[in-house]
Formats: C-alpha cells, sequence, structure tokens
C-alpha cells in the first residue's frame, strides 16, 4: 500500500454527540441532524448509500437520493427491475448510511423495505422535470446495453411517443425503509467517536453507546 494513501487521516474535532443532548425519538434526532445539515449547506444532503443484499447473499452497494421520509420509514424511488430492486424483493432488508463530511457525521439505518403504494408512486413522478420522466423510460436500468446511443435512441423514441403527458412506467416506483435500528456517530479527535445507537424496546427506543 503507498504510504501516501496510509499517512491520508483527519482530527474530527467539530462537536460532540452526548446522551444529555438527544432526543428520545431516533426520527427526532434525524430530523434535528437533517436540518443542521440543511443550514451547514451539505452537498447532496439526500444522497445514501443503499446497501443490499442477493437471495445467494452476496452484497451491493450504491449511491441513491432520499426523497421522503416520516416516522413511517425513508422513502427513494428507482426501477423496479435494477439489481438494487431485484435483491430488495428476494431480500426485504436493507442498510443505509448518511455521511454529512462538512458536520463530520453519517447516520446508519437498517430496516425492512416493501414497495410505497402505487398511489404514492405516481404523484411523485409527475412531480419530477420531464427529462427525468422520459429517463425512466428509456434506461433498462442494470441491464447491459452496446453504447450510449441506445439511451440516446430511447429517449428521442419516448419524447415522441408521449410529448409532455408522460405515463409513469409500470416498471419504476419507491420503496421504504422501515427502520429497525439507527445509530448516529459524531467523528471525534483521536479516533474516540461518539456513537448512539437506538433499538425498538415495547414500542419505545433503546438507546445505548457504542465504543467507536
Amino acid at each position: 500500500m503507498p504510504s501516501s494513501i496510509a499517512d491520508i487521516r483527519t482530527d474530527y474535532k467539530l462537536q460532540t454527540l452526548n446522551e444529555a443532548d438527544i432526543a428520545t425519538n431516533p426520527f427526532q434526532q434525524f430530523t434535528k441532524w437533517w436540518n443542521q445539515a440543511i443550514d451547514s449547506k451539505v452537498l447532496e444532503v439526500n444522497a445514501f448509500t443503499l446497501a443490499t443484499i442477493s437471495k445467494t447473499g452476496k452484497p451491493s452497494a450504491r449511491i441513491v437520493l432520499l426523497k421522503g421520509y416520516d416516522e413511517n420509514g425513508f422513502v427513494f424511488f428507482t426501477n423496479y427491475n435494477s439489481r438494487k430492486s431485484q435483491e430488495l424483493i428476494e431480500n426485504p432488508y436493507a442498510a443505509m448510511v448518511f455521511f454529512w463530511n462538512e458536520l463530520e457525521r453519517q447516520v446508519r439505518i437498517e430496516g425492512l423495505v416493501e414497495k410505497i403504494s402505487h398511489q404514492e408512486s405516481e404523484e411523485y413522478f409527475h412531480s419530477r422535470p420531464i427529462g427525468s420522466q422520459i429517463g425512466a423510460w428509456a434506461s433498462p436500468q442494470s441491464t447491459v446495453i452496446p453504447n450510449r446511443e441506445i439511451l440516446e435512441q430511447n429517449e428521442i423514441q419516448y419524447k415522441n411517443q408521449f410529448g409532455e403527458n408522460i405515463p409513469k412506467p409500470p416498471h419504476w416506483g419507491g420503496f421504504i425503509v422501515k427502520p429497525i435500528l439507527f445509530e448516529f456517530w459524531q467523528g471525534r479527535s483521536s479516533r474516540l467517536h461518539d456513537r448512539i445507537q437506538y433499538t425498538p424496546q415495547h414500542n419505545n427506543w433503546k438507546i445505548e453507546r457504542l465504543a467507536p
């Protein structure tokens, strides 16, 4: 390993995370940190890593965009024929990680996954820019294609076919991750980071500190 890579490190010193200062409900704690990330102008604040597992136990991960959340869970949208969707259908559990570098924070969430309603997917699809709506039709996500021209040809085809009245593709929609675990991580000096975990317990949330 090149020594220049091994020597890369950051000593985190911005903030602390103490049990006395956190919310008793993890959704409220997420909202507190979310609002602080918005106020701090975190780049791509709604981007998170989504990790899935195939039916054979093979993991995969990618960056997706959060499009909504409440105390039912966290929602994102995708092509239901994509690799991540097929893995979620086969094994409906996922892990999410938000990393907000500007605040030296990350949030880990693990949960059960299910599709949202057709109506909710329809409403969000038609709120998207026209180009994004066409893109949902033009891209056979996760399949091998011979060249980029295929995408460009598909884009032209669907623009001509639909005009500005674009229906939601039947293979496109939303998933919701329903959390069974939260972890809030605040970077601290000397790698002695703060880690606070929430897990369900008797219709409430159990709060524990984890060693970094």
